[in-house]
């Protein structure tokens, strides 16, 4: 019997991973830094955030500035993974609510604020993505 179900374990593991992944979300974030502040703001995340957000559930995919000269010196865009829309409102919730990061936060605002505005779409891959 033992030989049996050690045959079935490794099926079974695919199938709840292809469960988990079908419900996963990504996260596309646009934050607008205010004049000058886009250096304070990739200093929070590599010195930080990052670590926050894992910790919380959030799962980094990756960082990107934009090339365009016009953006180039104000924009961070980023993509986070979470298991689930449901999930997604858990992990954020309790980001916002970390001492860690809320102190990180109000430190990094003391000569005022970093961020202008922050666009965020949630992102489901479609059936011929490579992320699908």
């Amino acid at each position: 019997m033992h030989k049996f179900m050690a045959a079935l374990l490794p099926g079974l593991a695919f199938l709840v991973i292809a469960a988990l992944l079908h419900d996963r979300v990504f996260e596309l974030r646009t934050y607008t830094c205010y004049e000058g502040k886009l250096p304070a703001l990739e200093a929070n995340f590599r010195d930080h955030t990052i670590e926050i957000l894992k910790r919380h559930g959030i799962e980094s995919v990756g960082y990107w500035v934009p090339r365009d000269p016009e953006r180039s010196k104000d924009t961070l865009i980023f993509m986070l993974a979470h298991p689930s829309m449901e999930a997604a409102k858990q992990n954020w919730e309790s980001f916002r609510n970390d001492p860690e990061f809320r102190k990180m936060s109000a430190e990094s605002q003391k000569s005022g604020d970093i961020v202008k505005h922050v666009e965020s779409v949630f992102l489901s891959p479609t059936d011929f993505s490579p992320l699908h």
